[in-house]
């Protein structure tokens, strides 16, 4: 038997926020902008509304 829904958006979910912190720790150990950039463009077709530079 197959997932239901929710627990497949959750999973996606979850999938997501793994992904999205793997990608803020490459952007910041980023060396040139060129990598900034590739890595911003993942990140924005990953989640639009995400912030890579998070004020402290």
């Amino acid at each position: 038997m197959g997932r239901i829904e929710r627990s497949r958006e959750i999973a996606r979910r979850r999938a997501r926020k793994t992904k999205l912190q793997k990608l803020r720790a490459a952007h910041a150990a980023a060396q040139t902008d060129v990598e900034k950039q590739a890595i911003a463009e993942k990140v924005a077709r990953l989640s639009p509304f995400a912030v890579l530079n998070q004020p402290s």
